[in-house]
């Protein structure tokens, strides 16, 4: 935590650095381990000449969705003494509607969160970092979009939160990454669980998405236990795994290499 020191103790310090520079007069900014970024400043979503309407004027054609739109959690972020247009309901997403009414619903006059995760970054400022990183789904490259995991107007109830979370994972996995959700004679069982408990669905640090890249990833599930006596011996599974985790993960080292089921081998081999 960085020390917090008074005002008069700050001006001093600073007079001193100045005196310190001599008489050139050139005043350097310093920036320091307790330097700290400003926070978040969110701002209404603009579009040039357009107004915020309402979310009634989007009822007329958009009646479905307007419908849906209350049991989603998006729905829920309301302040009645708002001071800022547009941070609530439709708009709040799409930005002001004027222009799009005006001229018949017309595309080019507002904000398609699913051509463009912009509006959505508005608030999920740690997702937008999570893409950011080394391994992530394209979606700031333009290659895809959050709508394909996510419903941002709720309307699907089989999935949590009101259909914002990714639920039945690996369903919705399955729209682009089919051989690997496919049915298996052999499962492996953490896909009962979802994609997640192994992959970080936005961005990893680890190459395909890992949430880990060693052993410890399949040692969550498979206990490690070390042998009784002097051997050192790891054990998981009842086998001797010490040779195998010296040549690398449990996939990489060559055994394991069907990680996500197998149609011969239970052990989820190829």
């Amino acid at each position: 935590m960085c020390p917090t020191s008074k005002p008069g103790m700050r001006l001093k310090s600073m007079a001193f650095l100045i005196a310190a520079l001599g008489p050139a007069g050139v005043v350097i900014p310093l920036l320091n381990s307790c330097s700290t970024t400003p926070s978040a400043v969110m701002v209404p979503l603009k579009i040039p000449g357009a107004h915020y309407v309402g979310n009634k004027a989007c009822l007329d054609c958009h009646a479905e969705m307007v419908r849906e739109f209350p049991a989603s959690p998006h729905a829920r972020v309301h302040f009645e003494d708002a001071t800022m247009v547009g941070e609530t309901g439709c708009e709040s997403c799409h930005g002001p509607g004027s222009q799009h009414i005006e001229t018949g619903g017309n595309a080019k006059f507002i904000i398609n969160p699913g051509n463009d995760p912009t509006s959505c970054f508005q608030c999920h400022l740690d997702v937008q970092a999570e893409f950011d990183l080394p391994q992530h789904h394209p979606v700031i490259e333009g290659r895809m979009s959050c709508v394909p995991c996510h419903d941002p107007h709720g309307g699907d109830i089989l999935k949590p939160e009101g259909g914002l979370a990714m639920a039945r994972q690996n369903e919705s996995c399955a729209q682009c990454h089919r051989e690997q959700t496919r049915p298996f004679v052999f499962e492996h069982e953490a896909m009962r669980e979802g994609c997640a408990v192994c992959h970080d669905p936005h961005g990893s640090m680890d190459r395909k998405m890992l949430v880990e890249s060693d052993p410890n990833l399949c040692l969550r599930c498979h206990a490690q236990v070390q042998s009784p006596g002097s051997s050192g011996a790891i054990l998981i599974g009842n086998v001797d795994h010490t040779p195998f985790l010296q040549v690398g993960t449990c996939w990489t080292a060559g055994c394991h290499t069907a990680i996500h089921g197998s149609n011969v081998d239970p052990l989820l081999r190829y």
